[in-house]
């Protein structure tokens, strides 16, 4: 599988598709019709690679661990998303977004946002280029990513609450898909992960593969081979975790494992463990994995890291998962903040709650000392210092 892409109508394998209302079909269709050719083209990616590097501060390291590599008896790299501008990897797909937006005469974005990293890298791009912006967030995390609703403020996005269903990222991206549907000409929806309908989950992981394309580089000149063990990366949506898998997909040689939030524990009501609880069904424009009650309706996710609290799951990864190209794993928030204190102790490094969840799982596996492994350190903590303080009591 030297390319990773769904069929013609957005499929991977039985997951994927278009499943959108009518209101949406013209814009949608131009992303479909457009995307590809435009973001491939010569003249996109030189504006596109440029921005990254200088703009961005690509590419981002891929650093040693002498702590984590002597406790888990095997070599461990951390790839620094967390050193991209703005402070995670969501920056890479909105530089990306923002182009083709540009390029299809949109005058205004919107987004949704869970974590506020996804919030602020839209609304960064926004005001790199002069686009009127707007970012719907889930009241509840609007109070626990406090600093992140400010940042979007101060780079002048509105950030609008919303203020049903669980007040998370479900219901933010509700809010999104329905502002898109009373403004459809002018404005261009930014999703923030590798979900929602054809094209967006092939477009995000294309702009993320970037992430995977420096691995390769990056190991081939440290280790002489350009692919590693094992790659860990957290899951809720899905994107870091396809940007770092995506050039190591079927190579026969890479263990890719996908993190998903376990909450209080799977076999609670309060965790967001999709692949381990979900069935099939349509959330937001694709099919996919997702949570439901006995009745079919979206289950009400929990996680203490506000960007995994997803019900459902990209249908890529729903795919992966199914095809047995990957592992899908679940942490509990006691293990993240395990995991999270420990890095910041010991490396120096605080890192999102997030990505506290792919370093947690490093406890659960048997390494070889040979084994060369890679966790895609998805974003920094800063947003989430709330949070530690009050389970640290700093």
């Amino acid at each position: 599988m030297k390319q990773f892409t769904p069929d013609k109508q957005g499929f991977y394998g039985e997951f994927g598709g278009a499943f959108i209302p009518e209101m949406l079909y013209k814009n949608v269709l131009e992303l479909q019709q457009n995307y590809r050719k435009t973001i491939r083209s010569k003249e996109f990616q030189k504006e596109f690679r440029s921005l990254l590097k200088d703009y961005v501060g690509r590419p981002t390291p891929l650093y040693f661990s002498n702590y984590l590599s002597k406790k888990h008896n095997a070599q461990i790299y951390l790839k620094r998303e967390d050193l991209n501008h703005t402070g995670a990897h969501k920056i890479n797909n909105t530089i990306g977004q923002i182009l083709l937006a540009k390029r299809l005469n949109k005058t205004r974005i919107i987004a949704e946002t869970g974590a506020g990293q996804h919030g602020v890298a839209t609304a960064t791009a926004c005001a790199l280029m002069n686009l009127k912006c707007t970012i719907f967030m889930g009241e509840i995390d609007i109070a626990r990513q406090l600093p992140n609703v400010e940042r979007m403020k101060l780079l002048g996005a509105e950030v609008v609450p919303a203020k049903t269903g669980s007040k998370t990222l479900k219901d933010a991206t509700n809010e999104a898909i329905r502002e898109w549907i009373n403004n459809p000409v002018d404005t261009h929806y930014i999703i923030g992960s590798v979900v929602g309908p054809h094209p967006y989950p092939d477009m995000v992981a294309e702009f993320q593969s970037i992430i995977s394309e420096e691995i390769k580089s990056q190991l081939k000149k440290i280790k002489g081979v350009d692919y590693p063990d094992y790659i860990i990366a957290c899951v809720g949506g899905g994107s870091n975790a396809m940007g770092a898998f995506y050039h190591f997909i079927d190579n026969g040689k890479t263990k890719l494992i996908a993190v998903e939030a376990a909450g209080e524990g799977v076999k609670t009501t309060k965790t967001a463990a999709t692949i381990a609880l979900g069935k099939v069904g349509i959330i937001h424009g694709s099919k996919t994995y997702l949570i439901q009650t006995d009745d079919g309706q979206i289950f009400e996710p929990h996680s203490i890291s506000a960007g995994l609290d997803y019900p459902g799951i990209g249908p890529a990864h729903a795919f992966l998962h199914k095809s047995k190209l990957s592992e899908v794993v679940s942490i509990t928030d006691d293990e993240a903040l395990t995991a999270a204190f420990e890095l910041s102790r010991h490396d120096g490094i605080i890192p999102a709650l997030e990505s506290a969840h792919a370093l947690a799982q490093l406890e659960k596996i048997k390494f070889k000392k040979s084994d060369v492994v890679v966790v895609n350190l998805s974003g920094r903590g800063d947003k989430d210092m709330l949070t530690y303080k009050k389970h640290f009591k700093l």
